[in-house]
């Protein structure tokens, strides 16, 4: 009897962080942590974003072989999502991956035209994200941080087809945009 008490208190204990905010914040075991509004160093350190309403910081999904990225949500990854990718230095993939794969997600170089990144973004919403249709919807010219950068606008329909899902880009780049 004394066994089975002790087994049911320490099932009943190993559910508590499941609902509690240990873990929260920047350190612990959680897969969430609370971005709050105010200025905030993303990614590698190099950019200073202020939310307009709280996130959620979260464990990257598809940016997992990048390190220098962080991934915010509001609702959960697969409602929304907002992916800061800062410090990839050219000559160098958004995503490891096997060389001798069949399928292949392009280098980045720092002179990528602002359509050639479109198109890689594309390779990896294709390649990684399983993406089975890639559509985009406007591709323009638009400042970033003081510096050339453009917008590009699209929609996927992922292998589970849930229905299209919207997505924007805003990059910058030092190539001109044509």
């Amino acid at each position: 009897m004394k066994l089975a008490r002790k087994f049911a208190l320490l099932a009943g204990l190993s559910l508590l962080p499941a609902c509690s905010t240990i873990g929260a914040g920047d350190y612990g075991y959680s897969s969430y942590a609370l971005v709050e509004v105010r200025p905030r160093a993303v990614g590698d350190g190099s950019l200073t974003v202020t939310p307009p309403r709280p996130y959620n910081r979260h464990r990257s999904i598809l940016w997992q072989d990048v390190g220098d990225v962080e991934d915010w949500t509001q609702n959960g990854p697969y409602l929304d999502g907002i992916s800061f990718v800062s410090g990839l230095k050219s000559g160098r993939y958004l995503v490891r991956q096997s060389k001798r794969a069949d399928q292949q997600v392009p280098k980045f170089r720092s002179d990528m035209t602002p359509p050639e990144i479109a198109a890689m973004l594309e390779s990896l919403y294709r390649v990684r994200g399983g993406a089975v249709e890639f559509r985009t919807l406007s591709l323009q010219p638009r400042p970033f941080l003081g510096t050339n950068g453009f917008q590009l606008d699209y929609e996927h329909l992922d292998s589970d087809e849930c229905g299209a899902r919207a997505g924007r880009s805003a990059p910058s780049s030092t190539a001109s945009f044509t």
